[in-house]
């Protein structure tokens, strides 16, 4: 039995060794892992006495040769395969354990060069473990230490290791190689600014498994990019409460997102996905006093994002209701002193907030496909704001328009906000109809609307949310416009002297 290790995470490596050698095996490897094998009184068998040709490049050629694929790739129950080894002087090589260069290592480091990076591409490694997995019915391949004691075991136990066993370790060679392969074409994808490829791959981590997911009845895991932006919710340390559920991470994700509408202190209350309240302000107490007012019913509950650190003023509020979730860049130890004393709510620290990932797609997994598209990081072209009514819209009307754009563009369509002075006062989430949805903004309304703004994500098709929004005292209205009845709902406005914008972008949200 012969064993051909190199190995860049050296962990446990010597144990595996020394175990391999006690067993009769003989051990071939390469470079560092030689000599570090070598030094803990391991017999070590060097590449090039294997392959008869010295290491040259720098290291990058060593084990792409027939000396060593020879004795991977040869069936062992086909006599032509094993004659032709004779007759050219291989020796079949039995287990084959390798782990890669560490190119995830390096591109996180933060001044990592182009260079640098394509330095540590595998090319020998993948290909040893590919062709290892590719003849798992007769080579053991390992590429996780972790796996080390399993293959000892059985070994020790049954002289061999079963085919269930080498079957799941190649199955897991090729999962392996495969996302490494994509880390890299993503990295230089990335490098070179350009967009999605016809052949779209992307690896993910798994970061933890989940209790359950929508629903107790469904399984559910959390898996993470490789390399995550700074304000991505999978970088947030938790500082206190239960682990996090599917509709947790759900939830808080559509919070920070509408969180990074603003610059000025914002809180976003959010709960199933829906903004339920969101306030601005010239500092964080007032911000979240007006996303709590805005729905003291909703929030209850909910998840709550700031943008600001989290005093103890804003921390004595907070801990008055039940809350899943308070997320913000900060906390000073008063305010997570206070809240700490509610067991169960979590309280997770992300700094970078924020900070959107230039980078980020939104995504959509339906049967058989996936949608891709940029994220709606857009409110409106100024050039396209159009004021199309008679009456213009006041100073402090204008400053309300921009608010409600950047609330309702983070609401499930069809979608209608109701604000007033930086903070919503009623909310139309996800109707099927946008009349549907003024009336439930209107109803839920927590003050009452005389001199509301409304903002909706889309055009209206008819003038029947004018004629609604007349009778319920808002006195603005943004929208994106472009229907062919748009004339209709301008003469409605003027009829009633409501001052009306049209951004000319619409922000469907599904």
């Amino acid at each position: 039995m012969r064993a051909l290790i190199s190995v860049s995470d050296k962990t446990g490596v010597v144990e595996f060794a020394k175990e391999l050698e006690a067993l009769g095996c003989t051990i071939i490897s390469t470079g560092g892992t030689h000599k570090k094998i070598a030094e803990s009184g391991v017999k070590v068998v060097g590449i090039s006495d294997v392959t008869g040709f010295p290491e040259c490049l720098d290291g990058r050629v060593k084990t792409l040769h027939p000396a060593v694929h020879g004795g991977i790739l040869a069936m062992r129950e086909k006599p032509e395969h094993m004659n032709q080894l004779k007759e050219l002087g291989i020796e079949t090589i039995d287990i084959v354990a390798i782990n890669l260069y560490p190119f995830k290592e390096t591109i996180l480091k933060p001044d990592v060069t182009l260079p640098v990076a394509i330095e540590n591409i595998d090319i020998g490694g993948p290909t040893m473990l590919r062709s290892a997995a590719k003849n798992h019915k007769d080579v053991v391949v390992i590429c996780d230490p972790a796996d080390y004691p399993a293959v000892i075991s059985e070994l020790k136990e049954k002289g061999e290791v079963s085919y269930e066993t080498k079957y799941r370790l190649a199955l897991k060679v090729f999962q392996h190689t495969a996302a490494y392969d994509t880390m890299i074409s993503d990295y230089l994808r990335k490098e070179a600014g350009l967009g999605l490829p016809d052949n779209f791959t992307m690896t993910f981590e798994k970061a933890q498994d989940l209790r359950y997911g929508e629903n107790p009845h469904q399984k559910a895991w959390y898996y993470k990019e490789v390399k995550p932006a700074a304000g991505d919710l999978v970088n947030a340390k938790q500082l206190h409460g239960k682990e996090l559920s599917f509709n947790n991470i759900n939830d808080t994700n559509a919070a920070i997102e509408a969180l990074r509408e603003f610059d000025e202190p914002a809180v976003v209350a959010v709960k199933h996905a829906n903004p339920c309240g969101i306030g601005t302000a010239d500092n964080l107490y007032e911000a979240y006093m007006k996303a709590y007012n805005a729905d003291p019913v909703s929030i209850f509950g909910g998840i709550v994002a700031a943008n600001r650190e989290i005093t103890a003023s804003v921390a004595e509020e907070i801990s008055k209701i039940f809350l899943e979730i308070v997320i913000a860049p900060s906390f000073t130890q008063e305010a997570l002193d206070i809240i700490e004393k509610k067991k169960n709510i979590r309280i997770l620290e992300l700094p970078a907030i924020s900070e959107r990932d230039p980078f980020a797609y939104d995504m959509k997994k339906v049967n058989g496909g996936l949608l891709v598209q940029e994220k709606d990081t857009k409110l409106y072209d100024p050039a396209d704001w159009k004021v199309v009514t008679e009456k213009e819209p006041t100073e402090f009307e204008k400053r309300d328009m921009i608010f409600g754009m950047k609330v309702v563009k983070n609401v499930k369509s069809n979608a209608i906000v109701l604000v007033r002075n930086g903070q919503t006062i009623g909310m139309g989430p996800g109707q099927v109809n946008r009349v549907g949805a003024l009336e439930i903004a209107i109803r839920q309304a927590v003050e009452d609307t005389n001199g509301a703004v409304l903002a909706s994500d889309a055009f209206f098709p008819f003038d029947d949310c004018v004629e609604m929004a007349a009778k319920a005292g808002i006195t603005a209205i943004i929208q994106p416009g472009g229907s062919i009845r748009d004339e209709d709902s301008i003469k409605k406005c003027n009829e009633y002297g409501i001052s009306m914008v049209f951004t000319g972008m619409r922000h469907f949200k599904h």
